[in-house]
């Protein structure tokens, strides 16, 4: 980029033909800091000897911000579906460089250090993300349940669910290829964007990177779009549902093995534990939790195999092979034996309740024969109905 009397921007010509680096900033009246980032940007590749081309990802702007972004050398792009991620994806879309890094159009990344990331991109790093708790947090810079709450918090999950090698996890600014990074399909429009190209890049094994970066105040004297709860929800509720396994599967086998444990324990008869005796109350909600955790695992499937035929998650190795071999028949082979079995100990019980001319019997006893009975007709019907949804969501399709 060039910088022209009055401290305007143009575009090199050789940043027309073949930028290696686009910058894309999502805009929406972003008047006040604008310039100064599209500033800070260019001057850094510059700096570096980078060809570059700045993006504006205009998401309605009515303040102006368009203008000042072509005044400062910008391309703007206007995105009509509103959305940080709808602007980010835009932006990314109209990208002609190798590489592209983004941030927010609030003054507070590091623009002015375009370096780092520049360095990792050109070592092979299909994601560098920007890490502000290994750089710097500037007093004022970042809100102290943000610091210490959500971002910990979010980051610590993140890295757990899905073996993201990243400290912090919801950095605004961050450098990738752009051809990697089109090949993820990111779908979201929201500010679940962030975290979706984190997960995704992590599910499909890219290499990510991370190098410390400064975060500073908002240089506005507006509000910021963000919302504390309501987008820390947001980013926790799509981790939660792009990790099937946490989210269901994990807690559905737990809650399984505590009801087949205490089923199994209970059916010999009533145990105490000090002055505490559990008998058939306690038979009946280990029943109960059985049922439930095995409906759990049924929905982990659903969504697991729902999630990979939408590609908003990649076939996982394990789970693709288990369902591949899975067929609808099998289901409903293994679901009408439990019916069956079912139905044969409910014959029983009704079988000794007539042996006592259908006089009152003791429920401790009869009812050993009973929950086990509803139990494996319960499960067999779920079974088969899961082995029809399954079925659906494996149909084939162009």
């Amino acid at each position: 980029m060039d910088i022209q009397p009055g401290g305007q921007l143009q575009p090199t010509p050789e940043a027309d033909q073949s930028p290696e680096l686009s910058v894309v900033l999502p805009c929406l009246d972003e008047a006040e800091t604008l310039a100064i980032c599209l500033r800070k940007a260019s001057q850094s590749a510059s700096s570096l000897g980078v060809a570059v081309e700045l993006i504006v990802a205009d998401n309605g702007s009515t303040d102006g911000s368009q203008e000042i972004a072509r005044a400062n050398g910008a391309r703007v792009i206007d995105v009509e579906t509103r959305g940080y991620g709808a602007a980010l994806a835009a932006g990314i879309s109209a990208a002609r460089g190798t590489f592209v890094i983004m941030a927010d159009a609030d003054d507070s990344y590091a623009l002015d250090d375009l370096g780092p990331f520049i360095e990792e991109l050109r070592g092979g790093a299909d994601l560098v993300m920007g890490n502000r708790f290994a750089g710097t947090i500037e007093p004022g810079a970042m809100p102290f349940i943000h610091r210490y709450l959500g971002n910990p918090v979010l980051s610590f999950i993140g890295r757990t669910m899905f073996h993201t090698p990243v400290g912090d996890f919801h950095c605004g600014m961050r450098g990738f290829r752009r051809d990697a990074i089109a090949q993820l399909d990111l779908r979201t429009i929201g500010m679940e964007f962030a975290s979706e190209m984190v997960v995704k890049a992590s599910v499909g094994q890219l290499d990510i990177r991370e190098v410390p970066t400064t975060l500073r105040p908002d240089g506005r004297t507006r509000p910021p779009h963000l919302r504390t709860w309501r987008d820390g929800w947001r980013h926790l509720r799509f981790l939660l549902l792009m990790s099937p396994r946490w989210l269901l599967l994990i807690p559905g086998l737990f809650l399984s093995a505590i009801g087949a444990i205490g089923m199994a324990i209970l059916l010999q008869g009533p145990i105490s534990v000090g002055d505490l005796e559990f008998d058939i109350h306690a038979l009946v909600y280990s029943h109960l939790a059985l049922v439930i955790g095995l409906q759990t695992v049924f929905l982990a499937v659903f969504v697991r195999a729902y999630a990979t035929t939408v590609a908003l998650l990649p076939p996982a190795e394990a789970s693709s092979k288990w369902l591949n071999r899975m067929r609808l028949e099998h289901g409903l082979i293994a679901g009408l034996l439990l019916i069956i079995g079912g139905l044969v100990g409910s014959i029983a019980a009704v079988a000794s309740w007539g042996s006592t001319s259908f006089e009152g019997l003791d429920p401790s006893d009869t009812m050993r024969i009973v929950i086990p009975s509803v139990t494996a007709v319960a499960i067999g019907a779920e079974l088969v109905v899961a082995s029809f949804v399954l079925g659906v969501l494996k149909l084939e399709h162009r």
